[in-house]
């Protein structure tokens, strides 16, 4: 969401008690306080109920009055959610009537409660939170007009309901092959007055819960994904590059590198499988000094992605040749579209397919939907695309990623957009979905038959 939020303010004052707020969460930024969902009841600050993750990384929610007061009520935890990749399920679940303090206020993550706090002030007997209270603006991604302090991420799945005080066992259930926690799209649940039910299966801020509920966008642009709770697709890694200044965005799908070398890799690895990308060169480097492949490992030496150390098999926009390091040193693999400058301009949207499960494994690459055949030839068929063998320096490490980055030389701010399946180039939807022949993820082009993106149901086609 980064600079969005959708917003509510009640026309009555409903149950103040007793209510349970549920939802799906998934993170881009760390390190940096954001809230995720809350109730304020003035431009300054006063008078509000918010979930957040604090600078440190910690899940915290917390009542107030006038800013500067003491917390009425504040839970943080001891734990730290650090993972940008998967979902976080957070239930917030409160009845101040209850006699026993630790009952008041409950707080579950994937499916546990929390038991363990760093800072543990629980609501008093019948204390009245500021969430349902009539005229207090409700918002989910910021808290009310507190908007310097955005949550950065994706939200699915939002309910809020009034009166009644449920776990996160009627939201989800544990997987009993797996063992991991997941959704129950549609939980039997009493929704009440000011009850509601969002982000179900799209940006839609439309009531789904029966009540007429329906919410506003109150900034920035609600954007889809097909990223979700059931099919974590991959997104870029804020780990990726160790040595260079890089901007994610977007749901971390968008890569900024300002005047700097070296790249970024995906938060999921290709494994065994045959895999499509695409990316989007939003803003051109100098001399076309991009890069596109697949990388082993984040970017280690400050230098290019597809140099010795970092060992990335990639196609490089200077010379329209593709590197990788078989053994003895980053090298030519194949000078694929006429090793030459000047083959590249505007802002091309690159496809990249990598065949991982073949005895040959191979990397093709697409420009603007034409597959490259080779000297500075494209063909729309991807059975005339040049396969590059790729087969020797994938031999040499086990895991390999989508990546991208800038190469050496000075001016080479570049800005890459990813397109894992989300259907999205930044916040710009696709024109035109091409054909997907295996069903996970939107593209602009067509997926080669047999190729599937980079997600857990991806992975385990």
């Amino acid at each position: 969401m980064a600079s969005t939020y959708i917003k509510k303010t009640p026309s009555s004052t409903t149950n103040q008690k007793t209510w349970t707020v549920s939802c799906w969460v998934k993170r881009s930024l760390l390190s940096s306080r954001q809230i995720i969902w809350g109730v304020t009841g003035d431009v300054s600050g006063n008078y509000y109920t918010q979930l957040e993750f604090n600078s440190s990384d910690q899940l915290e929610f917390m009542q107030g009055g006038t800013v500067g007061d003491p917390y009425q009520t504040q839970m943080k935890t001891n734990a730290k959610y650090r993972d940008t990749n998967g979902w976080y399920h957070i239930v917030v679940a409160a009845d101040t009537t209850q006699g026993t303090e630790a009952n008041r206020l409950k707080i579950y993550v994937n499916g546990e409660q929390i038991t363990s706090f760093a800072t543990a002030n629980y609501p008093s007997q019948d204390e009245q939170f500021r969430w349902h209270y009539t005229g207090y603006q409700h918002s989910i991604g910021i808290s009310g007009f507190d908007t310097a302090r955005y949550f950065n991420g994706s939200i699915s799945h939002f309910h809020n309901i009034d009166g009644t005080q449920y776990a996160a066992s009627d939201f989800g259930s544990t997987d009993s092959t797996t063992g991991e926690w997941k959704i129950n799209t549609s939980p039997s649940v009493t929704y009440g007055s000011f009850g509601t039910f969002l982000l179900k299966d799209g940006n839609s801020v439309t009531d789904q819960s029966g009540r007429g509920n329906n919410w506003t966008v109150g900034g920035g642009t609600l954007t889809k994904t097909e990223d979700n709770p059931s099919n974590v697709f991959a997104t870029m890694n804020s780990l990726g590059n160790t040595v260079a200044a890089t901007t994610l965005s977007n749901g971390n799908n968008t890569v900024a590198m300002t005047n700097s070398k070296g790249g970024n890799l995906s938060t999921l690895a290709c494994t065994g499988g045959k895999y499509y990308a695409e990316m989007k060169v939003a803003t051109m480097p100098q001399d076309s000094r991009f890069h596109i492949g697949i990388l082993p490992k984040p970017v280690v030496e400050a230098d290019d992605p597809i140099s010795t150390n970092n060992k990335g098999i990639m196609l490089s926009g200077y010379n329209a040749a593709i590197y990788a390091n078989s053994g003895s040193g980053s090298a030519i693999l194949n000078n694929f579209y006429g090793n030459a400058t000047g083959r590249f301009s505007g802002t091309p949207i690159l496809g990249c397919a990598v065949d991982l499960s073949s005895a040959t494994k191979t990397m093709a690459i697409s420009i603007n939907g034409a597959w490259v055949t080779g000297s500075n030839t494209t063909d729309s068929s991807f059975s005339n695309a040049l396969k590059v063998d790729i087969s020797t320096p994938v031999a040499l490490e086990d895991d390999w990623f989508f990546g991208c980055g800038s190469g050496n030389g000075s001016g080479t701010t570049g800005v890459y957009n990813w397109n894992f399946g989300n259907g999205y180039f930044g916040t710009t939807a696709v024109s035109s979905a091409g054909t997907n022949t295996s069903g996970i993820g939107i593209f602009e082009y067509d997926t080669p038959t047999g190729y599937t993106a980079l997600s857990t149901k991806g992975l385990n086609l």
